[in-house]
């Protein structure tokens, strides 16, 4: 493949809207966005709004077999990933790319044992978070998909030019870090700490960035996620936490984090590929996690109206 023509999207929530609204305005006619029955006729009822203005998008089924996708970008909610990875089968072919913008560091793995490493890129959506109520999403237009190949000897270096030619086709705002696994640890760690905080102290960006107590806890957190990402291979991780703070202190003071989000809206969170995973790991590596554990036990138990 020498460009990308044809894409599909699994999911339209807070990030796969972003860019669902991106490519439809460069290009309808060759976006399609894969959903269910019951999505179908929801979205036909009532349209998702982005920014105001309805998304005029073009649904697909799980078993057309019409379209073959070039690029595929998954964005959905990590409980929805085992059933986005069957859904796309139709849809991919020997050289379709696939993004998972999914946060926490697994989707990737589970996705290459289903369709082989060949496709991936590894990637994740970093910026201010969109806005969702109900089927109302708004954002504010900062935000980068990062993304580059984890192992050339497996996945075609060139997938990096293809995907960057396109995005700067369509206008999506990108970044092609030097190492892309030290890149996704980062933002993990910072997802880590600053998701489920403030979904336990119902906390905006701007209430965590300026409270001492807060940022401490938020640093013991994150030194959990640096011992792991130290036997996980990623290198460089001593200044990791700094860069994680930089990054936290450009949020918008007013944001949400997504697990605040969810838990106002009385949905699911994905407490198991933040604290879920982490706990895991630490297991696994026989590295103590004492913070994510609490932090586990108090989102679950703010799950447990839902």
């Amino acid at each position: 493949m020498n460009e990308i023509k044809n894409v599909l999207i699994c999911g339209i929530g807070a990030i796969g809207s972003i860019y669902a609204d991106k490519i439809s305005r460069y290009n309808n006619q060759n976006l399609k966005i894969l959903v269910d029955k019951n999505r179908y006729e929801k979205y036909l009822k009532t349209p998702k709004i982005f920014n105001g203005k309805e998304l005029k998008l073009n649904y697909i089924l799980p078993d057309d077999t019409s379209f073959k996708a070039d690029l595929i970008i998954i964005a959905t909610k990590y409980d929805g990933l085992t059933d986005a990875i069957n859904n796309i089968k139709n849809f991919v072919k020997d050289d379709t790319i696939i993004l998972s913008l999914l946060n926490g560091v697994t989707s990737e793995e589970l996705i290459a044992q289903r369709y082989g490493a060949k496709h991936i890129i590894h990637s994740y959506f970093i910026g201010h978070s969109a806005m969702r109520n109900g089927n109302n999403i708004s954002f504010d237009g900062t935000g980068d998909i990062v993304f580059g190949v984890l192992n050339p000897q497996i996945t075609d270096k060139n997938y990096e030019n293809i995907l960057k030619d396109y995005f700067d086709k369509v206008g999506i705002d990108y970044k092609i870090p030097q190492d892309i696994k030290r890149s996704m640890w980062l933002k993990f760690m910072l997802n880590v700490s600053s998701n489920q905080t403030s979904a336990i102290l119902h906390k905006t960006f701007g209430q965590m960035q300026q409270s001492i107590k807060i940022r401490q806890m938020l640093k013991n957190i994150m030194c959990e996620v640096v011992k792991l990402a130290k036997v996980r291979g990623v290198q460089n991780t001593d200044t990791m936490i700094d860069e994680a703070f930089k990054a936290f202190d450009k949020m918008c003071p007013e944001g949400k984090t997504s697990m605040l989000q969810d838990i106002e809206a009385g949905r699911k969170t994905e407490v198991e590929i933040f604290a879920g995973s982490v706990i895991e790991m630490g297991e696994k590596y026989n590295i103590p996690t004492p913070y994510n554990k609490f932090l586990k036990e108090m989102i679950e138990a703010l799950e447990e109206k839902i």
